[in-house]
């Protein structure tokens, strides 16, 4: 499938990556609940070690229903090839790993989920690595903020949670100018609303927790590579580029070329830091996607009905969804998202904090959980869960301020959620 480019979208996600067991005939992907594989004999055990010869190892490394849903979001992107790991913070981490060292920096956009901007500010610090929070909007920031020890630059597609949209084609140009790999994160898009590497992303990963799986059922990552990137020509990625001990020398990029990076993700990555996806999770996620173009449609026509009436309320001081003419990112979704600009956003209500906990609490169709993406119309008040642990500068910053609540549109009757939230609102405003 990966071979056959003609084919529509609505094709490949149904097939790529999925044929037919050659034992059984079965049609849909099995899962393949095991943990390790019996290699023909030793020389073929040697092979595989050596990375000669591609094949299933153990299952930290290799799994075929996994490799199976590897292949259809690396096709689903246009990337040459994918790395499926255990969450979108663990697909994060996979994304910089072979890039980053001690007193290393990349630079990353003040929109971000809030986690993100936690792992990036704190968690990364544990392994000597940094991180530069931009304005994105600011592209001469950008470029300014990048030094001769930033390594990658890194943004979000659809920022989570104000369903800001990033103009992925200048930052590109910054990072390509620069000799960096531009890390896009397109959970809240998908590859059916935007496909990054098309606006010259390096690398793409996904929390495939989320609008992939679309179900609420298990968590999973994935870093799709794009294959376009030189990793030899400035002596920056070494890990790349240079001789690998662990594999008697082998180089990286010289060996695998377009797959150098998706060969360390699993060789390297997945062997030493161990964040592997089930295969039981990998086969909800590949049923997801199968419908991934019907959802997302319905995803954007319920948004863009349910925001144009949330600009309306009275008890509404704002609506961040890029699909309002009103918004200043909306000029962006012809460009960057042109089948929509997905199913989040926040609003600011004018009760201020007190007014968002009053509204959380009042909506009855709506199910307030730490998530999105999901069939079912989701919503939480960032500033006192996901972005709790920021200061209110950030979480301004962030587009998660006190008085703001992110919203998740489902795939329900949209008058039904209308009336929802101008009960709850009513309630919140009284």
């Amino acid at each position: 499938m990966t071979d056959a480019p003609n084919y529509g979208f609505d094709t490949l996600q149904i097939h790529a990556g999925a044929r037919p067991d050659p034992a059984t005939g079965a049609r849909q992907v099995p899962i393949y609940q095991t943990t390790a594989y019996v290699f023909r004999d030793a020389d073929h055990a040697a092979a595989l070690f050596n990375l000669q010869e591609v094949g299933y190892i153990y299952s930290r490394l290799t799994n075929p229903t996994v490799s199976a849903l590897q292949e259809r979001v690396a096709t689903l992107e246009g990337g040459a090839g994918a790395v499926c790991c255990s969450s979108g913070h663990a697909a994060q981490i996979m994304a910089l790993f072979p890039l980053m060292g001690p007193g290393l920096n990349v630079v990353v956009s003040t929109r971000l989920y809030g986690g993100s901007i936690t792992q990036f500010s704190q968690t990364i610090k544990r392994f000597g690595w940094s991180a530069k929070f931009v304005d994105f909007d600011d592209v001469d920031a950008v470029a300014a903020a990048i030094d001769d020890d930033t390594r990658a630059v890194f943004c979000e597609s659809i920022a989570n949670p104000g369903g800001y949209i990033t103009d992925l084609d200048a930052i590109a140009k910054v990072a390509d100018a620069a000799g960096l790999p531009l890390i896009v994160d397109n959970t809240s898009a998908t590859p059916y609303l935007c496909r990054p590497i098309e606006h010259g992303a390096t690398l793409v990963v996904h929390s495939m927790t989320k609008y992939l799986t679309g179900n609420g059922t298990v968590t999973g990552g994935c870093v799709v590579d794009s294959g376009n990137f030189d990793w030899s020509a400035s002596g920056k990625f070494p890990s790349l580029s240079d001789s690998e001990p662990a594999y008697h020398g082998l180089k990286f990029h010289e060996t695998f070329g377009p797959l150098a990076f998706t060969f360390h993700g699993i060789a390297i990555g997945l062997r030493d830091l161990g964040m592997t996806l089930n295969p039981q999770a990998a086969h909800y996620t590949l049923m997801g996607i199968e419908t991934l173009s019907l959802r997302m449609e319905r995803h954007v026509q319920n948004a863009e009905k349910v925001a144009s009436w949330l600009e309306t309320h009275d008890a509404v001081a704002g609506v961040t969804y890029a699909g309002l003419a009103s918004s200043p990112y909306h000029d962006r979704v012809a460009r960057i998202c042109p089948k929509g600009a997905g199913g989040l956003f926040t609003i600011k209500l004018k009760a201020g904090y007190e007014g968002c906990v009053k509204f959380v609490d009042n909506l009855e169709i709506f199910s307030h959980v730490a998530n999105l993406g999901d069939t079912r119309s989701l919503v939480i008040h960032s500033a006192s869960t996901t972005h709790r642990q920021l200061t209110e500068e950030q979480q301004v910053a962030a587009g998660a301020g006190p008085d703001v609540v992110r919203i998740s549109i489902g795939i329900e009757d949209a008058d039904d959620l209308i009336a929802d939230l101008d009960q709850a609102l009513s309630t919140a405003s009284a």
